[in-house]
């Protein structure tokens, strides 16, 4: 495809006049030399049209980054205030600015795209031009990005912003318990991992995915964030005969990989001097990252010897360290000074990049980073040049100012994608969460399995040295970018609202709770059957209501088997909450039972979930929250036992309280039976406002219970399909009159056929208008859709002409 429909296609639309003009450049390009020689007045007019393009584009992203800067200050100082004054947090306060900041965060990401596709298209103008023209214009535009540095502009800190505030507002205020520098000091990890490779067009858009159910880690919180502390600079060691990049390569047992790695600024007070071991034999084979932290005026001791394992462990025996961290790194040390030695080990590449971390803090079972800006740069003396001085061990000339201008090119490879790493503790019985999965499994991302930096660093920077190459270095030439199969990632309506995997946000987490509570619901009725003994059940297997309340336990999920839910305050909340549905206004507590749904309503052991009407069925929801209504409490009961029935089908609870009466009390008097069903309907339809209907969670706090909202336009929508087949149904009957009113006998008898096709057509559209308007009015889940309709319709007519014909013609 031609870069110029490309960015067609690419272009959103409310931006479309800062983008770049690319065809008008191109123009310009081809007119000028149709009309004669390229000259130096044509040259000074396209560098000023192009300089006039890439300010504008610049202008632009900045204006719009300084919007989402004042955008995210603003939702900050509101968070902050919510949280200092409870009383004006609601949960309606709490969503808004939860939907404010997705919306931030898809402006994020669609600036990201606009700033790479017309920095591509600079690119690409600027290329055609020297392929043209005599002349060489890309040194000069080198140094005009310079002046508007396009190629550099850094998103990863406003998603950082909004990361943190999106976990506070889906937290509800809530302080995060866990520890975000938990696993700083952590001496050994043992994680599985798996890589993958993002195009720069998709960053953006995976950091917001995983943003959306996964926090950013932060490890400082006492201080600002700032964009240096995201850099990463690494110095992997090796020997001239490349020993250690063998051994990682051909994957032997025992092979090692070390490493000298600090974060942040260069000015680095610390350094963690980390080993990574291929099978190690002293854990029977299994495959560990091992490490200990050093200042770093102490580096150069530790590598030239004058620093050994056995001074270092007794400096953290002085400083009270526990004995058994001493021991592990004792025992890192010395095995790291022992291969320096033995393996005449030198830096030998260094690696810079810039992470941001996905995790929960002080929880290290699932984590996922993303690598961007990665760079490799070489740190030896093979070749004779001098790049750092006897005893250092890296180069004193290169930082974190990417892209490392003033390095040679002989000397540097920058990696022309992002790379993402997913690790988790499978060894504690972790598995990867499904919107992982889904995320893995995508256009997005494209895997590859056992890749190592060091090793694909290596194997550019001294490939004339080195015999064995990586097999992914095949992969550098295909276009890793795929076709957008799914709704899965971000979106727009065609109104522009932000949709994730072509949803509204609000529709996507209602759809989830409701998935949460169909699969909770079927958990606790499987564990509760061994609760419930056969005296709760009466004869026709309905659950009588005990005198004491009991409560079935419910399993406790780790935070990452289920999607994110606002719920979670520490990652380990349960998935749907206790709640006593309560009649206020003094009378006795009644209890529905939501842990024993089954399609036979409250029975024992049946876990299938199948929908049946019930007479008189009300669906009960507070706002768009499926609610768990605790279990049967005690209450009076008059002719025998609370028999209602629960009837699910897709999550929601339908209550069969038909043809029962129940006792309550109204100000300590006791008044006459009342149906249920009258009086749910005066609760929950207007009527008898001395009734309400209220939720109570653990801490006793009362909710109304609101009754379900539909938009009406749902309502006209299928009330004017049901207009349209009428219409139809008109059209045919007047054709069909006309036939019997002024035609002949074989006129006539098509006629009737018409007359008979337009009363069954009106009939089958009056079933399916009501149809659809009962399942309306109950939130059913199903199609909604007209399957058969059209086709007999059309099957009907065919045959009618069919008929028609015969007659005339035979």
């Amino acid at each position: 495809m031609k870069f110029g429909t490309a960015l067609q296609d690419e272009i959103f639309p409310p931006w479309r006049l800062s983008y770049m003009q690319y065809d008008m450049l191109k123009v310009e390009l081809k007119q000028r030399q149709l009309d004669h020689e390229w000259s130096e007045d044509d040259e000074q007019d396209f560098i000023d049209m192009l300089e006039n393009e890439l300010k504008k584009v610049y202008d632009f992203v900045s204006a719009k980054l300084g919007e989402a800067e004042a955008r995210i200050c603003y939702c900050e100082r509101t968070v902050k205030s919510f949280m200092s004054n409870p009383r004006w947090a609601s949960e309606q306060s709490w969503q808004t600015m939860d939907d404010a900041l997705t919306e931030v965060l898809f402006d994020i990401n669609d600036l990201s795209r606009f700033t790479r596709i017309n920095y591509t298209g600079f690119l690409k103008i600027v290329k055609k031009h020297d392929k043209w023209t005599q002349y060489d214009l890309r040194n000069r535009f080198v140094e005009q990005l310079r002046v508007w540095p396009l190629d550099n502009q850094r998103f990863d800190v406003a998603i950082v912003f909004i990361s943190a505030l999106h976990d506070i507002c889906h937290r509800r205020g809530k302080p995060r318990t866990g520890n975000a520098a938990a696993g700083g000091d952590q001496s050994a990890f043992e994680r599985a991992t798996s890589k993958y490779w993002i195009h720069p067009d998709n960053v953006t858009e995976v950091q917001s995915i995983i943003l959306l159910h996964l926090p950013v880690l932060i490890f400082n919180k006492e201080k600002e964030y700032e964009s240096t502390d995201s850099a990463v600079s690494s110095v992997y060691f090796d020997n001239e005969d490349f020993e250690l990049y063998t051994g990682r390569l051909q994957r032997d047992d025992g092979a090692e990989a070390i490493r000298f790695r600090w974060y942040g600024p260069d000015d680095k007070k610390s350094v963690f001097i980390e080993r990574k071991t291929h099978h190690a034999p002293w854990l029977n084979g299994v495959s560990i990252k091992d490490r200990f932290r050093l200042d770093a005026e102490d580096v150069p001791k530790f590598v030239s010897g004058e620093l050994t394992a056995d001074e270092y462990a007794r400096r953290l025996e002085a400083e009270g360290v526990d004995p058994e961290t001493v021991k592990q790194a004792h025992f890192v040390a010395s095995g790291i000074q022992k291969s320096l030695k033995e393996k005449d080990l030198k830096p030998m590449c260094r690696i810079f990049y810039d992470r941001t971390a996905f995790q929960l803090p002080g929880d290290q079972r699932v984590r996922v980073s993303i690598d961007t800006n990665l760079t490799f740069i070489r740190e030896d003396q093979m070749d004779g040049k001098q790049r750092r001085q006897p005893g250092e061990w890296h180069r004193p000339d290169v930082g974190i100012n990417y892209p490392f201008p003033n390095v040679e090119e002989n000397d540097i490879l920058r990696f022309p994608y992002a790379v993402l790493e997913a690790k988790i503790q499978t060894h504690l019985g972790q598995k990867a969460p499904e919107w992982l999965d889904k995320l893995l499994q995508s256009h997005l991302v494209h895997e590859v399995p056992k890749f190592s930096k060091y090793l694909h660093g290596a194997s550019y920077l001294y490939r004339d040295q080195i015999p064995l190459l990586p097999w992914w270095l095949s992969e550098m030439d295909i276009d890793i970018r795929k076709p957008r199969e799914t709704n899965f990632g971000l979106s727009r309506s065609s109104s522009y609202k932000p949709l994730i995997d072509g949803q509204y946000q609000r529709a996507m987490a209602t759809e989830k709770r409701r998935l949460e509570f169909v699969a909770d619901s079927l958990r606790r009725s499987t564990d509760s059957v061994a609760m419930r003994s056969t005296d709760t059940c009466d004869k026709a297997g309905k659950l009588q209501v005990p005198n004491n309340d009991r409560t079935a336990p419910i399993e406790e999920k780790p935070a990452f088997e289920r999607p994110y839910s606002p719920r979670d305050s520490a990652g380990a909340d349960t998935l749907v909450e206790p709640r006593r549905l309560e009649a206020m206004g003094g009378q006795k507590n009644a209890f529905l039972s939501a842990y024993s749904m089954s399609s036979d309503g409250l029975s024992a052991g049946s876990s299938a979930l199948d929908y049946q009407e019930a007479p008189g069925a009300t669906v009960l929801e507070k706002g768009d929250d499926p609610h768990y209504y605790g279990p049967p409490a005690e209450t009076k009961e008059k002719g025998g036992v609370l028999g209602e029935q629960v009837k699910t089908n897709g999550g929601d609870i339908y209550l069969d309280i038909d043809k029962k009466e129940m006792v309550t009390k109204k100000k300590g008097e006791m008044v006459e039976p009342q149906a249920p069903l009258k009086m749910w309907e005066k609760i929950l339809f207007g009527a008898g406002n001395e009734k309400d209907l209220h939720v109570k969670d653990d801490k006793d706090k009362s909710t109304q219970l609101k009754k379900i909202k539909i938009e009406p336009k749902v309502f006209f929508a299928n009330e004017r399909t049901f207009i349209s087949w009428l219409q139809f149904c008109a059209l045919l009957l007047t054709v069909a009159l006309s036939l019997l009113n002024f035609g002949d006998n074989t006129s006539r008898i098509a006629g009737g056929i018409f007359i008979g096709i337009a009363a069954i057509v009106a009939i089958y559209a009056l079933y399916r208008f009501e149809k659809r308007a009962w399942m309306i009015n109950r939130r059913m889940m199903g199609r909604y859709d007209d399957l058969w309709g059209p086709a007999v319709l059309c099957s009907l007519l065919v045959a009618a002409l069919i008929v028609n014909f015969y007659l005339r013609f035979r």
